[in-house]
């Protein structure tokens, strides 16, 4: 009995770890929904305001592709950087600062390019999405990230995890809702709306200065040799006597590159796709707020009973829930918004969910003191990887049926199909992770009370040395 309680036992995480992580992860995923919702959205936009509908594909691409590829370079660099200085806070901080100040560049990008212009409007895209997500990926990606590792252990990484697997949904409410209106793509420019959101990290990362505290167990590294231990993480060696963080990250990456299928274009799917135009804020928020009630359940049942009682019921429901998304093509079209409702709920709520324990089940698996080295390895998997392979599936699938004289933007219906096919293909490193977990979790707990034991040996000793010295 001992045993199963200390098992379900989860490790309490105080007011300023949940306030911290609450804000910057918030704030962060209001800039990321910027670059991969509304960046996407905006160039699709403008593209299509130029008589240039197949531009909007190709250069939504590129931004993918490229700007995946900048934010794992960044995190692999600045992840080995913070555990060569052992510190976190000076690289929220500053970076969300920076990243604030590079998404107002986009202020200066007009709504519409004449026809010798718009092979510069298109470079300035990808150029700028660049720069911003450099200045995203260190604050982010790389410190953020660290951050929550060093601060949670395997009793309550479900919990916060699941939690932040909300913050892209939450964060669109606020930009869509919030924001949406300063927003216009019939109009000749939108400086405002981005000098508004780029001010929003700014003010984090200010904040971040007198809020957020670093962890007191962080293991600095003290090799010399940093080019060595910044790719500590993609050594063969080190990938064999790792294996299981290397199959859980292969998890991600499958799952990842099933929702990078459909997720740059989910604005001018609603919107076009399926005719709901400027009424799909009402949807927007009810799939959320059901996705969220749905996402919170999971992170506090893995944490309680365990992460592998979670992970194929909730893939199956994304499985399912995506192809659904796809057959509405053949459903009347009055049937589409209460369905959509549903689906919807049930889909991002399963696909956030799963992505909250995949998370933290990597942080269970990254050894002590590595935290920073393997959040490059992390972006490999969970954004390279998908960035690139799944918006060239709906880039395929689009080229296709492009209309290039059309007034509004249409992604098709197939790519929900082919995020579901990918999805179903998680299952087989799925069945290891799960089966792994019981193990992964004893472990990690046997290691803790060890170290409580040390700690607390360590106190009760220093009252005897001074007795000893008096």
């Amino acid at each position: 009995m001992g045993k199963e309680l200390s098992k379900n036992k989860t490790t309490p995480l105080g007011f300023r770890i949940w306030i911290s992580a609450i804000v910057f992860g918030l704030v962060g995923q209001i800039a990321w929904v910027v670059e991969n919702m509304y960046f996407s959205t905006f160039a699709q936009d403008i593209f299509a305001n130029s008589g240039r509908t197949d531009m909007s594909y190709v250069v939504t691409t590129l931004m993918v592709w490229l700007s995946a590829v900048t934010a794992t370079i960044t995190a692999i660099f600045a992840g080995g950087w913070c555990d060569k200085t052992g510190k976190r806070k000076p690289f929220v901080a500053y970076g969300y600062i920076g990243w604030g100040a590079t998404i107002m560049l986009f202020a200066a990008i007009p709504m519409q390019a004449s026809a010798s212009k718009v092979a510069g409007v298109a470079a300035m895209l990808i150029v700028f999405d660049c720069v911003m997500t450099f200045a995203g990926s260190v604050a982010n990606d790389a410190a953020f990230n660290t951050w929550v590792t060093d601060v949670t252990d395997t009793t309550n990484r479900g919990k916060i995890n699941t939690i932040l697997a909300l913050m892209p949904v939450f964060a669109t409410i606020i930009v869509f809702i919030g924001l949406g209106n300063l927003y216009n793509a019939s109009a000749t420019s939108n400086w405002l709306f981005f000098v508004v959101l780029g001010a929003i990290p700014m003010v984090a990362g200010v904040g971040a200065i007198f809020l957020m505290k670093d962890s007191k167990n962080i293991i600095k590294n003290t090799n010399p040799n940093f080019l060595k231990e910044t790719f500590y993480g993609f050594r063969p060696s080190v990938a064999k006597e790792n294996k299981m963080l290397y199959v859980c990250l292969t998890t991600f990456a499958i799952l990842g590159i099933s929702q990078q299928t459909f997720f740059s274009y989910i604005i001018n799917f609603v919107q076009n796709t399926l005719e709901l135009g400027d009424s799909y804020v009402i949807p927007l928020a009810v799939i959320i707020l059901g996705a969220a009630a749905i996402t919170g359940l999971t992170g506090f049942l893995s944490d309680k009973f365990g992460k592998k009682h979670m992970i194929y019921p909730l893939l199956i429901v994304a499985i399912a829930g995506t192809l659904l998304m796809y057959l509405l093509k053949f459903m009347d079209k009055a049937a589409w918004l209460p369905l959509v409702y549903v689906i919807g709920i049930f889909m991002l709520g399963s696909l956030l969910g799963l992505s909250g324990i995949l998370m933290s089940s990597f942080q269970d698996y990254i050894p002590k003191g590595y935290e920073g080295r393997f959040q490059g390895v992390r972006m490999c998997f969970s954004v390279l990887i998908p960035m690139i392979i799944g918006p060239l599936v709906t880039l395929i699938l689009g080229l296709k049926d492009a209309d290039t004289g059309a007034a509004g933007f249409t992604p098709p219906f197939s790519m929900f199909l082919a995020a579901s096919i990918i999805a179903a293909l998680a299952a087989v490193p799925a069945f290891f992770v799960r089966k792994d977990s019981d193990r992964l979790r004893d472990s990690l707990l046997k290691e803790a009370a060890k170290e409580k034991a040390v700690e607390a040996e360590v106190e009760s000793s220093v009252p005897c040395q001074n007795e000893d010295q008096q």
